[in-house]
C-alpha cells in the first residue's frame, strides 16, 4: 500500500511526501464538512494541471492513477492506494487514467491540521 501526499510548497509548485500508515491514521481522523463521494472515471483520462478541490484523501479503490507535479515526479497509484490532497493553492498537479476501463475512487473530505 502507497499514501502519497501532495501539497503546496512555498515555491508555488506541489510536491509529494510519502506518508506512513500510522500518519495516515492521524490524517485520517481528521474528517473534514462536506459529502463522502465515491467518483467513477473512465480511462485513458488527463487532467492538465489543477489543484485539489478541497483538503481530503482519495482512496484508489479500482484502476490506475498517476499524479504528476511540475518538476516531473511522478506517482502511480493503484486498487488500496491513498493520495493525500492538500495542494489547495499554487500550480497544482496533472492526473492521468492509465490502461483501459473504468477506474473508481472514494474522496473523503479533510479539515484543516
Amino acid at each position: 500500500m502507497q499514501i502519497v501526499r501532495v501539497y503546496s510548497g512555498d515555491d508555488g509548485e506541489s510536491h509529494f511526501q510519502d506518508v506512513t500508515p500510522e500518519e495516515m491514521v492521524v490524517i485520517a481522523g481528521r474528517l473534514g464538512e462536506g459529502d463522502i463521494q465515491l467518483n467513477e472515471r473512465q480511462s485513458p483520462s488527463f487532467s492538465d494541471y489543477h489543484t485539489a478541490p478541497r483538503r481530503q484523501y482519495v482512496l484508489h479503490l479500482l484502476g490506475i492513477g498517476e499524479y504528476e507535479t511540475a518538476d516531473g515526479s511522478k506517482r502511480q497509484l493503484g486498487p488500496g492506494d491513498i493520495l493525500v490532497a492538500e495542494d489547495l493553492t499554487g500550480h497544482g498537479h496533472i492526473a492521468r487514467g492509465l490502461g483501459e476501463g473504468q477506474r473508481f475512487i472514494l474522496a473523503v473530505p479533510l479539515a484543516e491540521a
